[in-house]
């Protein structure tokens, strides 16, 4: 899942990185209102944590923006003030959320989840298909014969074939939307973690598998 953290103040963003990075989220890091924007409209991204205090152009302007464009991109706003007024103008100018700083990293990691499983619809954080389950908490695969927790760039190229069964994914798509439009890594670092997978899934007894379509992408599939 691919978060966009527009937040100007470089120490915080940095540390957010850090810790959305562990919790196997990818991200891309914008320290600016305009170069939030650049990035929106060059990159896929699952949601967005908003700082409204920034330069060039603040939060609730990139927020009105994007929603003016028919972007419904699920949006965390982060905010300095705590005054009501300031929550109220943020949601009512198409935040999903907002949260005040300083705050707990568990409860914006909660918050997160929650945004972007409503925009996908889904109830849990448990992703099944076949016999195997992907845990989105603990970044666990699992099958009724066993588990094994998943590396971030594994994880998040299981929960996005697992988001979309039976859907050819392209490798370019998996590349931008894993490893970012600013990453130096070779295409062929997707067939590398899709080996990574398909040796857990035969581990695990999956009665599912990654399907290649040659020049095309991938797809998970059950297995004949």
């Amino acid at each position: 899942m691919r978060l966009l953290l527009a937040e100007d103040e470089k120490s915080l963003s940095k540390a957010l990185t850090v810790i959305l990075e562990k919790n196997n989220y990818a991200v891309d890091a914008a320290y600016d209102g305009v170069e939030a924007l650049d990035y929106l409209a060059t990159g896929q991204y699952d949601g967005m944590i908003l700082d409204v205090m920034m330069p060039r152009m603040d939060g609730i302007a990139v927020l009105k923006t994007i929603r003016a464009r028919g972007n419904n991109l699920p949006v965390l706003m982060l905010t300095a003030k705590a005054e009501i007024d300031d929550r109220v103008m943020g949601l009512d100018c198409g935040a999903n959320d907002y949260l005040t700083k300083p705050f707990d990293t568990k409860e914006l990691l909660a918050r997160i989840r929650a945004m972007t499983r409503a925009q996908s619809g889904g109830s849990n954080a448990v992703l099944t298909m076949g016999n195997i389950s992907l845990d989105r908490t603990t970044f666990e695969l699992s099958s009724p014969t066993g588990s094994f927790r998943l590396a971030n760039k594994e994880f998040q190229v299981m929960e996005l074939l697992m988001c979309h069964p039976r859907q050819l994914i392209s490798t370019e798509m998996m590349m931008e939307k894993i490893w970012g439009l600013d990453s130096d890594a070779e295409i062929n670092v997707v067939w590398a973690y899709i080996s990574y997978l398909r040796k857990k899934l035969t581990a695990l007894g999956a009665n599912i598998k990654i399907k290649a379509s040659r020049n095309a992408g991938y797809s998970l599939e059950v297995a004949e």
